[in-house]
């Protein structure tokens, strides 16, 4: 009865002792007999065990069920250089480790007295892993003695057997031919349907895990991991890397890397946000150009005095045919709302933000030394990939002898790569120009849409007009944002296969930057456009510059551009989140539950769930994405972006990627242990070409920053007119009497009458130009000139300040601690004389069982 229990669970086969390690799916009605009978005779030569099993939900569908055995399991673990532990793992006996220790047991008392903490998970909850406390070595059947084997059925883990089989899977051919070999080819060609590790039984239970413990590590994870009530705990990564992986472990190690690196710059933005909304009634704010400027007042009766008490000036119409004279008072509200995210702390965030984007990678960096060696990666090296079909069938005629394996192989030659490669490229450009051409699209709607919002029947529209144009123009383009992606996707496809890369790894480098600069462009275009251009080339009353000689070119709201920008990246970055989270669990969840209302229609499913075994449970389940974790990463990347190049305008940044990605973190957790099959346990000792881009973005961070702060900001001109302008010329030094005057200098002067619209007297304009009345009407004054020149040295001197201290940075922090050097080379020796010892031990044994005569010494 407990032998029938332990098949029908799913995990073994039908005697119920050989462990199911992989499992093949396949149709009965599939026409590919001959090529799956050769390649299943093969897996039996190779050692593997196989036993079929019909579907119970679906009659067309068969499972083979793939058992390695001990013997099987050694001579690939050999071959494939796994390292396995042979003993416990000695600290340092020195006196300085002595002291520490005492140390160490002091702290350790004190820490007793004091509250757990709460983000860390118990021991209790989780089980004794084994390998993270003992030595390792690559194994070897002929030192097979030296490792610690208490229990041949559990001393390979569940993933190491899956890698194995996977790895044979992979080398057994289903043809005669160098290229006839390979799961992946007989999936293509639909000779198989899936190929999948089996999870290690259910997620749920109905017993409480406190008190009847976890069924399984799946279980476990589910519990201590991708459960919601599980927010707020550190991640159990030595379980997530037993049970998924090295690579997924490192992923979900980089994610709450990132997210707990997140904490410190949300809470400086939210001071930085919550610094400006006290100080929001204090501050004393002009007109220029469109934007408000400020400057902090200390006097609170000042109450935006220069803009909001300004009932006399009369600004310029702002639109062509439908706008009326405003006077700067109505610009009060907007004056202070900006103010909440460009004030006093921007520059000081923007420094802020640039250093942390150096620490969090170069702290990174540290992190992932101390997990490649705990998870014994150090050593490892990528084995030589094998070769992608279609790079086979492309030229198969042209051969070469690889350096590596010394074998010949198809060798792709130098005048057709760089050939493919310019296609390539060409096509990137296209689509990038492509992404232009639609946020072109999107600015002529917003200028079109302006003179009917202005024109609009509905007062609150009329009056809000801008606001109206701007919000529909940034729904718009979110739209135009979601469509392209769908085609982005198609055609990095394309590229990258027109490119024919060599191995797996070049095509996936090759499709993630693709789909990285395909995506980056597409979201940051427009906000390029209103961060850098929005405005600036308006012109000015009278001279107003128009797109196709028919719209006038937009202009800034009398509170600033600002505005315009923390609403585009605000609407892009929370609906893209919340378009991410439903697309990554929303989708897999209603794809299960139609698969599953549609056998309930069949009337094939038995009316007890727990009848079905687990394969074909994980057979209704979801296959991770094509791509692997290449999604995942690119979602995180692009949102590293947005917390990082614009952050001077918009200080909520990191506080909107904290929260999403806590929830980010669960999501993928559940998704991974309940709605997808469980994943090829791979291997890896980085992030690959992320961290890369993760560079390359945290350098764009600096330059755009500077910009920013120079152009879009307002800081520069207050700063000139402080020192230059302002009645504290001769003082050298700032205060609120420093700045009074400062609106009216920055508003230049028009004539109304110029215009031919029947109006009359003056009005006022954001820009530094001579008065209609000047020997020089119109041209632009010294103070502009002089602003400009302080703006393009704030740039330089911003960026040299900050890349040097970002270098000196990552200068003073080394990538791998000096404790993790000292117990490597600790280890390394200690591993060698421990396998003299116990080679000693052995050969020692061996002499008294043959009655030798017994010896101290090496023999």
């Amino acid at each position: 009865i407990q032998t029938d229990a332990m098949a029908s669970s799913g995990l073994f086969f039908k005697d119920g002792k050989k462990r199911i390690d992989y499992i093949l799916v396949y149709k009965k009605s599939s026409l590919q007999v001959e090529k799956r009978s050769t390649f299943e005779k093969n897996l039996r030569a190779e050692g593997l065990m196989l036993e079929r099993e019909p579907a119970v939900t679906n009659s067309d569908i068969m499972f083979v069920k793939i058992h390695c055995p001990w013997e099987t399991l050694c001579k690939y673990a050999e071959r494939m250089n796994i390292r396995m532990p042979f003993r416990k793992k000695c600290y340092y006996t020195d006196w300085r480790s002595k002291t520490m220790g005492s140390l160490q047991r002091n702290m350790r008392e004190l820490k007793s007295w004091l509250p757990r903490n709460p983000m860390k998970l118990d021991k209790e909850a989780l089980p004794d892993l084994e390998e993270t406390d003992c030595y390792t070595a690559p194994f070897s059947r002929a030192r097979i003695h030296h490792f610690t084997i208490n229990n041949k059925d559990s001393f390979f883990s569940n993933s190491t057997r899956s890698r194995i089989v996977h790895h044979m899977l992979q080398r057994t051919k289903y043809e005669d031919g160098k290229s006839k070999m390979g799961i992946n080819r007989l999936l293509n060609n639909g000779t198989y349907e899936a190929a999948f590790p089996p999870h290690e039984g259910s997620h749920k239970s109905r017993h409480p895990i406190k008190t009847h413990g976890a069924q399984n590590h799946r279980h476990l994870l589910y519990e201590r991991w991708a459960r919601w009530g599980m927010w707020y705990k550190y991640q159990p990564l030595d379980l997530i890397r037993r049970y998924f992986g090295e690579k997924i472990g490192l992923y979900f190690a980089w994610l709450g890397w990132y997210t707990g690196m997140l904490i410190p710059a949300a809470l400086v933005g939210l001071f930085v946000f919550l610094y400006g909304l006290f100080t929001m009634d204090s501050s004393q704010v002009r007109e220029e150009d469109g934007e408000i400027i400020r400057w902090d007042n200390k006097n609170p009766d000042t109450l935006c005095k220069e803009i909001c008490e300004a009932n006399e000036t009369i600004m310029c119409p702002m639109c062509e045919r439908n706008c009326t004279l405003q006077k700067l008072n109505e610009s009060c509200i907007y004056a202070k709302v900006t103010h909440l995210f460009d004030n006093g702390g921007t520059v000081f965030f923007a420094i802020f933000m640039a250093i942390w984007a150096t620490v969090f990678l170069e702290f990174w960096k540290r992190r992932r030394a101390v997990l490649t060696y705990d998870w014994d990666l150090i050593d490892w090296e990528d084995e030589e990939e094998e070769l992608r079909p279609q790079f086979e069938a492309k030229y198969s005629q042209v051969e070469r002898v690889n350096p590596i394996t010394g074998k010949p192989e198809p060798f792709q030659p130098f005048p057709d790569k760089l050939s493919r490669l310019m296609v390539s490229v060409s096509g990137i450009f296209f689509m990038i120009s492509l992404v232009l051409t639609a946020v072109f699209a999107v600015v002529v709607y917003r200028l079109v849409a302006m003179e009917q919002f202005a024109s609009f029947k509905w007062y609150f529209i009329k009056k809000y007009w801008q606001f109206a144009t701007s919000g529909t123009g940034v729904c718009i383009n979110f739209m135009i944002i979601m469509s392209l992606n769908v085609v982005y996707e198609k055609v990095a496809y394309l590229l990258t296969d027109l490119e024919h890369p060599r191995t797996e790894s070049e095509w996936e480098n090759s499709f993630a930057l693709k789909m990285f600069l395909f995506q980056f462009v597409n979201l940051n275009s427009s906000i390029f456009y209103i961060a850098f251009f929005l405005g600036r080339f308006a012109g000015r009353p009278g001279k107003y510059n128009k797109l196709f000689n028919r719209w006038r070119l937009e202009e800034c709201h009398p509170s600033g551009c600002l505005i315009d920008l923390c609403l585009q990246m605000g609407v892009i970055m929370v609906l893209k989140q919340m378009w991410n989270n439903f697309m990554e669990l929303g989708y897999p969840l209603l794809q299960n539950w139609w698969s599953r209302r549609k056998m309930k229609r069949r009337g094939q499913l038995m009316e007890h769930k727990i009848s079905l075994p687990q394969w074909e449970k994980d057979w209704n389940l979801q296959p991770m994405n094509l791509h692997g974790l290449m999604d995942e990463y690119l979602e995180m990347v692009l949102q590293f972006g947005f917390t990082t190049i614009f952050v001077a305008a918009f200080p909520l940044a990191p506080l909107l990627a904290l929260l999403n990605n806590i929830i980010e973190i669960r999501l993928d957790a559940y998704k991974f242990v309940t709605q997808w099959r469980r994943p090829m346990p791979a291997r890896a000792t980085d992030i690959g070409i992320w961290y890369g881009i993760l560079e390359g973005i945290g350098v764009l961070a600096v330059i755009t920053n500077a910009f920013v702060i120079a152009i879009t900001s307002d800081y520069i001109p207050r700063f000139v007119y402080a020192y230059k302008y302002g009645p504290c010329t001769d003082q050298g030094y700032r205060q609120e009497k420093c700045l009074k005057g400062y609106v009216n200098s920055s508003l230049s002067v028009f004539d109304l009458s110029e215009l031919g619209m029947g109006y009359s007297g003056y009005c006022r304009y954001r820009d530094y130009r001579a008065p209609p009345w000047s020997s020089t009407p119109y041209e632009f004054t010294l103070q502009f000139w002089h602003v400009l020149a302080a703006r393009l040295a704030f740039i330089i001197v911003f960026e040299h300040l900050v890349f040097g201290i970002k270098s000196f940075i990552a200068y003073l922090i080394p990538d791998m601690p000096k404790d993790l050097c000292d117990r490597m080379r600790r280890e390394k020796y200690l591993v060698q004389e421990m396998m003299y010892e116990a080679e000693l031990e052995h050969l020692q044994r061996e002499r008294k069982k043959n009655g030798k005569q017994y010896h101290h010494e090496w023999p």
